[in-house]
């Protein structure tokens, strides 16, 4: 039996922060304020806070493809990304898989060497490592990959992605305003115009192809527009035969929101625009925002929501990494120095509400019977917070103490 007690710590319990012990057996939280029992750890300094949960994290494409279209091995790509999810306290992260019909490092062929990866390395890897199946909805020879990881082991989270209608947005329209993609008054550019063509420029380096015949590629992608909606249902029964999480992605419409709603989709992943949010709050589902948002203090796109205001005014209940993993930690700090919550509702921005909404109903909270996902923090006033310990089911993820 593997057990041990974690003593003075500040422990962010569902309903206060409070100094107490914390044991854990087996894997499992066994006891709150308890004596200890197994092996003593000293907490005393340090905040114990259940583990991070990331539902969005794309930042794994850096170790991958660290220069465009130089790749490095998948195996080490991943092992290092799991070795940063650990040190940043992220014990399940779910990696924002591209399913696309572009080339190169979002192609559906790079999807599933991802996918493979994942599965047949699990018991190398330190944290739990699932799957957010990220589908562009024009990418119908994906669909297949979907239906196979859906049959897999951890069920995958499923997001509606539509980079390919805003890619053909006429660029008088803002992407933040721009109305329901499957709409008959949606403006489309002059795919033939040379500023439409240099637009795709990071597209095209990303995918491998020049400019010109990644245009050409994309000019045939949405011929295939009439078929997208029956592809998007189809997708949405599969996902719901599975009991999957699903999200829709930057959605700029209350219609856009309803929609993918009806396919089962619960989640509004960035939403562009507040009225979206309010309207997926009223209507009870989850709302996500960047953390990178946060931290920064606005969206990189500009015009988008601002993370912080979102979660001030109660339309965020979830913070993913987005694209930097050291974003989740960072924002729960810029957060609370702003006064935007109190830090206990903060800290359920990356752990108890991303649990929720990824159904995984074992982690998130301290609590006795709760999986033993958990992490030990340094975070003195007035300074960004630093992961001591991780531990994910009881196991140690990663440790580091400071030269002092």
């Amino acid at each position: 039996m593997l057990e041990f007690t974690i003593v003075g710590a500040k422990v962010f319990l569902p309903d206060q922060i409070v100094e107490t012990t914390v044991t854990v057996t087996n894997g499992v939280i066994s006891a709150i304020g308890d004596t200890v029992t197994g092996r003593e750890i000293d907490g005393r300094g340090h905040l114990l806070a259940p583990a991070l949960i990331d539902i969005h994290g794309d930042a794994f494409e850096r170790q991958l493809m660290p220069r465009p279209n130089v790749f490095f091995p998948m195996e080490a790509a991943l092992l290092e990304t799991d070795r940063q999810l650990a040190s940043n306290g992220i014990a399940t992260a779910y990696h924002a898989l591209s399913i696309s019909w572009e080339p190169g490092l979002r192609s559906v062929e790079r999807a599933r060497e991802m996918i493979r990866a994942i599965m047949t390395r699990a018991e190398r890897l330190t944290v739990e490592n699932r799957i957010q199946l990220r589908w562009e909805t024009f990418c119908l020879e994906g669909i297949d990959l979907l239906r196979e990881t859906l049959e897999g082991p951890l069920t995958p989270s499923l997001a509606f992605n539509d980079h390919t209608s805003m890619a053909m947005l006429h660029p008088d329209m803002p992407l933040q305003h721009r109305p329901f993609e499957h709409s008959s008054q949606f403006p489309v550019v002059n795919a033939d115009d040379s500023a439409f063509r240099a637009k795709m420029a990071g597209r095209a380096e990303r995918s491998g192809l020049s400019i010109t015949d990644y245009a050409e590629l994309l000019k045939d992608r949405w011929r295939m527009r009439p078929l997208v909606r029956d592809a998007i249902s189809e997708v949405g029964q599969l996902g719901r035969s599975r009991n999957a999480p699903m999200l829709s992605h930057d959605d700029t419409q209350d219609e856009t929101r309803d929609f993918y709603r009806s396919h089962g989709a619960t989640i509004s992943e960035f939403p562009m625009a507040v009225s979206v949010a309010a309207v997926a709050q009223e209507r009870g589902d989850m709302v996500a925002f960047g953390a990178p948002n946060a931290v920064r203090g606005g969206s990189h796109l500009g015009a988008s929501p601002n993370a912080g205001d979102m979660v001030e005014a109660g339309l965020c209940t979830i913070l993913a990494s987005d694209y930097y993993y050291p974003a989740m930690l960072a924002a729960v700090a810029r957060l609370d120095a702003e006064k935007r919550s109190d830090r206990l509702s903060l800290w359920k921005l990356v752990s108890t509400n991303p649990a929720r909404s990824m159904k995984l109903y074992d982690r998130g909270d301290i609590a006795i019977g709760r999986r033993a996902d958990l992490v030990l923090v340094d975070w003195p006033d007035g300074h960004v917070p630093a992961v001591r310990h991780t531990w994910v089911a009881g196991r140690t993820a990663y440790s580091a103490t400071p030269r002092g």
